[in-house]
């Protein structure tokens, strides 16, 4: 008798041990515990810690409580300008609520990433392709809420949606390159416009400065050899003005009085020449000279001279008389003689 009770309190023990191992369950700090009774859900949600639930009876569900961060796949869409892209991004969400987590979505997970593909779509589609590349944190706003919204009622709290990457294509690319070199050249050349209206304005004062003394602009000019020669250069380039050369050519003209005081000096010949005879007036010279008698030709002393023909006698009418020549005296024309009536034979030798 005491045997059987023996082991029949040793059969409740370990039964009751089988019912207890069977029936504990552990929730982790970060986890809550949703137990459906039957398959209906119980409004008590288990917290962290150890738990008993019905073995046949209760079924035990665990939702994760973090936060879970989910990429979400690059998608391609047409922006609202036309421009093919390629759009990735990253999602950061929770559960707030474990008991609609499980009940109200099946896989809350795999739900919320469509959900995020789906909006990152229509958020491409809406926007412009400047807005993707430099006004992320609206797009990001916008993101967000579009999930958010039906996320709710599953009991998902979206935290945050960030754009990881814009993918153009390399004709888009170049384009842009381009268009960023002509705004820099662009850039470049106003600054350099308004570098050379200041200097411009500078140096016109610096030209009014200079103006009243000359002496400045030579100063001036020895400057820029001085810098040009410290580079060593072999070749150095002077320039050399124009005012300079009127500067020192009024520094070489003799003053008024002294020009008309000086008489002009006439260069002495040296000993043993002639002085200097002056050229005479041409049409003087034309009037003054005689003209010359041509001479007879030289007879051969072998062959007897042949007779000079007579001139043939003048047509019968009045007479006319030549006026005779004007005679110069010898003096006035030194390089015209007159030339001899007559002239000698030669005899051959």
């Amino acid at each position: 008798m005491v045997q059987v009770l023996l082991t029949a309190l040793i059969v409740v023990v370990l039964a009751g041990v089988a019912y207890t191992v069977a029936a504990a369950r552990v929730v982790k700090q970060y986890e809550r515990g949703v137990v459906l009774r039957f398959g209906r859900l119980r409004n008590d949600v288990r917290g962290p810690g150890f738990t008993m639930v019905l073995p046949g009876v209760d079924r035990l569900r665990k939702v994760n409580m973090q936060i879970v961060t989910m990429p979400v796949p690059a998608q391609d869409g047409i922006t609202r300008d036309n421009v093919t892209v390629r759009v990735d991004a990253v999602i950061y969400f929770k559960v707030v609520d474990a008991s609609s987590a499980v009940v109200e979505v099946e896989d809350y997970r795999f739900a919320v990433s469509q959900m995020a593909q789906t909006s990152l779509r229509s958020i491409i589609g809406k926007s412009d392709l400047d807005d993707l590349l430099s006004n992320r944190e609206k797009l990001n706003q916008g993101l967000e809420l579009m999930i958010d919204s039906p996320a709710v009622g599953w009991g998902v709290q979206i935290d945050r949606v960030e754009i990881k990457d814009v993918s153009l294509p390399e004709t888009m690319k170049r384009s842009m390159a381009r268009q960023a070199e002509a705004d820099r050249e662009r850039r470049a050349r106003v600054i350099n416009a308004d570098a050379e209206l200041q200097a411009s304005k500078k140096l016109s004062q610096a030209a009014a400065e200079m103006s009243s003394e000359p002496a400045a602009l030579q100063l001036r000019l020895l400057q820029t050899v001085v810098a040009v020669a410290a580079e060593k250069n072999s070749t150095l380039v002077l320039p050399f003005p124009v005012e300079l050369l009127r500067f020192l050519e009024r520094a070489q003209q003799p003053t008024a009085p002294e020009a008309v005081e000086s008489p002009p000096q006439v260069p002495k010949a040296p000993a043993g020449t002639a002085p200097p005879v002056e050229p005479a007036d041409p049409v003087e010279s034309a009037e003054t000279a005689e003209p010359t008698e041509p001479t007879e030709p030289v007879p051969s002393s072998e062959a007897p001279a042949s007779p000079s023909p007579s001139p043939p006698s003048p047509a019968p009418g009045p007479a006319r008389t030549a006026p005779a020549p004007k005679r110069a005296p010898a003096a006035a024309s030194p390089r015209l003689r007159p030339a001899s009536t007559g002239s000698k034979p030669l005899a051959r030798h």
